[in-house]
């Protein structure tokens, strides 16, 4: 399961995700990608199950890049626990996502199997999702 080593401040504030995504928009190491179309959290064990289900649909060819990363963490306060007395410990890690983020990418397989193993993908992760191809991407090229 991803999460960071070490963090610099145990318990952040929640903040607010609006807008949308300003870095991480575009295709940076593979030629497909699926890019999210909406705001949400997405824990590590999403990511991880993500991931497992592109890899083994391509079964193990080509490359899989992941482009975000759960560093934040969210905290919880045990059941049957009055109000006050601090904020929780933290129970795990997200990743915020807003609309136009590159999610995770892929390379070194042909395009339909690409497509078929991203969106498996997209159907572990809460959130709505685009399926992108590089511009340049040539299919002659690539099969």
């Amino acid at each position: 399961m991803l999460q960071p080593k070490k963090t610099k401040y145990r318990r952040p504030q929640k903040g607010r995700a609006k807008g949308f995504a300003h870095r991480g928009t575009q295709l940076a190491y593979g030629s497909f990608g699926i890019k999210s179309l909406g705001t949400k959290w997405i824990t590590g064990q999403q990511i991880e199950a993500a991931r497992v289900a592109v890899t083994r649909y391509m079964q193990r060819q080509g490359q899989i890049w992941i482009r975000i990363f759960p560093d934040k963490p969210i905290t919880k306060k045990p059941a049957d626990v009055r109000m006050g007395k601090g904020k929780g410990s933290p129970e795990g890690y997200v990743a915020p996502v807003t609309p136009g983020r590159m999610l995770i990418e892929v390379d070194g397989v042909p395009f339909e199997i690409a497509k078929e193993a991203l969106r498996r993908g997209a159907q572990k992760l809460p959130i709505i999702t685009k399926f992108v191809v590089r511009r340049d991407y040539d299919e002659a090229q690539n099969v």
